[in-house]
């Protein structure tokens, strides 16, 4: 299992924004869309092992399962149409109980240290860093659980849930990259066992 933790800072708590205008009025959620797809989307095919979350505000939590999602398309509008969906139902998120708004898509009412928390005994968390260990120096990643933030850098907050949580810090590369690029790269990592098989 791969899993991918994406804090979206501005992204609305509310669902009432354009789909017109994922870049301003929807907080980014143009580059986090892409992300949620690079985690997922093959040439033919959807990755089963593979759980992404999505952190938004450090209020909610959006998480999309690989093994049952239905409908999602390589591009940012239909995506970003399901986080939309899954924001119409917040309500339904009670306590830790889930909204369950469609197909392996479940949101909870939970911000970025208790969904770390939640998953964090799953795999190695891993914070995707420019000041990180180079990855093809690392002892291996198992069932590794990505952080990623969106266009902006960590808060003193986040870095403190980071500090306490994080396994390893690498990176994947000399060129710093977009979240949706580092998740391309950490896949093509991970499916060659380091470069070693193709």
């Amino acid at each position: 299992m791969r899993q991918f933790v994406l804090i979206a800072h501005d992204v609305p708590t509310e669902p009432e924004f354009s789909l017109d205008d994922l870049a301003g009025g929807a907080g980014r959620l143009d580059a986090l869309c892409r992300s949620i797809t690079a985690s997922f989307v093959t040439s033919h095919g959807i990755r089963e092992a593979v759980r992404t979350h999505l952190v938004i505000q450090d209020e909610l939590t959006i998480t999309f399962d690989g093994s049952e999602l239905r409908r999602l398309n390589p591009d940012e509008r239909s995506t970003a149409a399901l986080v939309r969906k899954a924001l119409e139902h917040r309500e339904d998120a009670i306590g830790a109980l889930p909204a369950e708004p469609s197909p392996g898509i479940e949101l909870y009412r939970r911000g970025f240290e208790a969904t770390l928390e939640a998953i964090a005994d799953d795999g190695t968390v891993v914070q995707l860093h420019e000041d990180g260990d180079a990855v093809v120096e690392t002892d291996g990643l198992e069932n590794p659980i990505f952080v990623l933030s969106d266009h902006h850098d960590f808060t003193a907050e986040e870095e403190r849930v980071l500090e306490a949580a994080v396994d390893q810090r690498i990176r994947l590369g000399p060129e710093l990259l977009h979240a949706d690029q580092a998740i391309t790269v950490a896949h093509h990592y991970l499916d060659t066992d380091g470069y070693e098989r193709f």
